[in-house]
């Protein structure tokens, strides 16, 4: 049997489960058993799931959620407006684990570590990005776990019509057509580089105006529906496009970071085993397209996150059903 390896702080917990199960008979964590596993939780103790409280945070923090109770752990999960609540929460462990996204934490971590002007170290490989993150989360009291092939990234969408007549399939094909490009995005696009700046700089395109219509909003979505903007900002993930008549157009050549969803755990539980194991199964199994579906099924199908999450977790095999 593997041995677990759990904090400090939880050894309470766990003896209190012990002497609770040597009570009752075999009856155990009854959060875990509704999963339907069938073989004894592999650990104990408590744990917080933190994250925003947005679409795609929810539907992953249920799906850590379940993992861990499935694991046999309490889980308690904790919903914070925004990274600079929740970041702290998760250096003092408060929080024990949040869905992430690579780059974004990376440069977040970078900032806080390094200075607000310190040059950026994230970049749109995976693996270097993770180093990085593993080097700044170690100055702080934080683990990143393994990267999910999901990302959440920038996303420029035209409409399926527009690409059609055009044969568009990347961004390099819209630059090469040559013509000035309306930009529905957020108002800060302008100055962003991964935004107006990048894609004038790395791809070449002339953007003749920018609306101010926000990221992945209805209304950015509707302009390029319509044709009032030829390009639109939303996410990689955003599960709303055919609803729209919207594609996305390829980053062929890699101006965005790479924000792939990934666990970070407060140092503290970063050597339970157990917990990583659990965490880390769902690595390779998501990805962006399976993001944007389970997105899709919250936003326009009006689903739960943890029923959506549930699903998804024993349909690829990683919950019991």
């Amino acid at each position: 049997m593997t041995r677990v390896r759990t904090r400090s702080r939880l050894l309470v917990l766990v003896g209190a489960a012990a002497l609770l199960a040597s009570a009752c008979g075999s009856g155990g964590n009854e959060q875990a058993s509704t999963t339907g596993a069938a073989s004894p939780p592999a650990a104990s103790g408590s744990i917080t799931v933190g994250g925003p409280n947005f679409t795609e945070a929810l539907v992953m923090t249920q799906m850590y959620r379940l993992l861990l109770e499935d694991a046999g752990y309490d889980v308690t999960v904790q919903t914070v407006d925004n990274r600079e609540v929740y970041e702290p929460a998760l250096v003092s462990g408060e929080i024990d684990v949040v869905p992430e996204y690579l780059a974004t934490m990376t440069e977040f971590l970078n900032r806080e570590v390094n200075g607000a002007d310190a040059p950026q170290v994230a970049s749109s490989d995976p693996q270097q990005t993770l180093e990085q993150l593993t080097a700044l989360g170690a100055e702080v009291g934080v683990v990143p776990l393994e990267p999910a092939q999901a990302a959440n990234q920038n996303a420029f969408v035209v409409s399926q019509t527009f690409a059609t007549d055009n044969n568009l399939a990347t961004l390099s094909d819209l630059a090469a057509l040559g013509q000035p490009v309306v930009l529905a995005a957020t108002e800060e696009c302008p100055q962003r580089p991964f935004c107006q700046l990048g894609l004038e700089q790395v791809y070449g395109l002339t953007i003749s105006k920018v609306e101010p219509l926000g990221f992945g909003t209805p209304q950015t979505k509707q302009a390029v529906a319509d044709g009032t903007a030829t390009l639109g900002l939303t996410g990689t993930t955003d599960g709303t496009l055919e609803q729209f008549g919207l594609v996305a157009l390829a980053d062929d050549k890699k101006l965005q970071l790479a924000d792939n969803l990934v666990p970070v755990v407060n140092a503290d539980v970063a050597d339970d085993e157990a917990l990583v194991d659990a965490l880390d199964a769902l690595a390779p199994v998501l990805t962006t397209q399976d993001l944007a579906a389970l997105n899709a099924q919250v936003d326009e199908q009006r689903e739960k996150p943890e029923d959506v999450a549930r699903a998804y977790l024993q349909e690829k095999g990683l919950l019991a059903g």
